[in-house]
């Protein structure tokens, strides 16, 4: 009797963390203790009438969790010329406003876990990791978020305080993946602002938010690898930490123009 051959597994490109493969129309990638949280809350996004992002379909003989494939490109550094336009800017704002709104009326199954701990006000299911790396875009247009891995409650500035530091970008001068001049982040700061539709005390303290966004990640990329995480231990070695420390003081070296520029 011929053998069933297993399915192709093809491993995809992603934020450099986790193994990722896709097989047929699926996406197979580790689990943890949030998983089954985060998959109520891909189910929710989906009853809600939210699309732009996969479904979950439970998990394989492996133990992976099950997500649908989405077609499209995932976009790592150097930014493409198309994602670093203003159309995409406006669009990616736009997107995630859609996405938090769908998001208000959770509510998480008992005893739900999540990767990054819930802050307060929990206006909304945050992301946790809005980037480049962690968008599906065609034609250059973001079209759906995935990797949900770092969801959590929390309010909406959290998530676009660190968008806004990835799309803008707010990044310093030195900054070699993608920086733009003072005048230029100010001004598509603004346009990212509006098109998310950012109230007036979320625009005050938004680049303050970026700024300790960015220090909770560095402290973030010492403890994983002071755990042994062999990915993150990657990170520090290719000097990400440092990179994140020069943005977080660019972020409050600039924080009075930043803050008049979304006034």
């Amino acid at each position: 009797m011929s053998q069933i051959e297993p399915p192709a597994e093809e491993v995809l490109a992603g934020g450099g963390v986790n193994h990722v493969v896709r097989v047929g129309s699926t996406v197979r990638r580790p689990t943890g203790p949030w998983t089954r949280t985060v998959h109520a809350l891909l189910d929710h996004l989906r009853a809600a009438g939210f699309t732009a992002a996969p479904r979950a379909h439970g998990f394989d003989a492996q133990g992976r969790e099950i997500l649908d494939f989405l077609p499209g490109q995932v976009s790592g550094y150097p930014l493409p010329a198309p994602v670093r336009s203003d159309a995409t800017l406006l669009a990616m704002a736009a997107l995630l406003r859609e996405y938090h709104d769908a998001t208000v009326g959770f509510t998480p199954p008992v005893a739900a876990h999540w990767y990054w701990a819930a802050q307060a006000p929990a206006e909304v299911i945050c992301h946790g990791d809005v980037a480049p790396y962690n968008c599906v875009f065609r034609d250059g247009r973001p079209v759906a978020f995935i990797d949900f891995d770092t969801a959590h409650p929390g309010p909406r500035i959290h998530d676009v305080a660190y968008a806004a530091y990835r799309f803008v970008p707010l990044t310093a001068p030195d900054n070699p993946d993608f920086t733009l001049p003072l005048d230029e982040q100010a001004r598509r700061l603004r346009l990212f602002a509006d098109a998310y539709r950012l109230g007036a005390a979320d625009r005050a303290v938004l680049a303050h938010t970026a700024r300790d966004r960015l220090e909770q990640l560095v402290r973030h990329l010492h403890h994983q690898a002071a755990q042994g995480s062999a990915a993150f231990a990657e990170h520090l070695a290719a000097g990400h930490d440092t990179r994140y420390r020069t943005d977080a003081a660019h972020l409050a070296r600039h924080a009075a123009l930043f803050t008049a520029a979304l006034s």
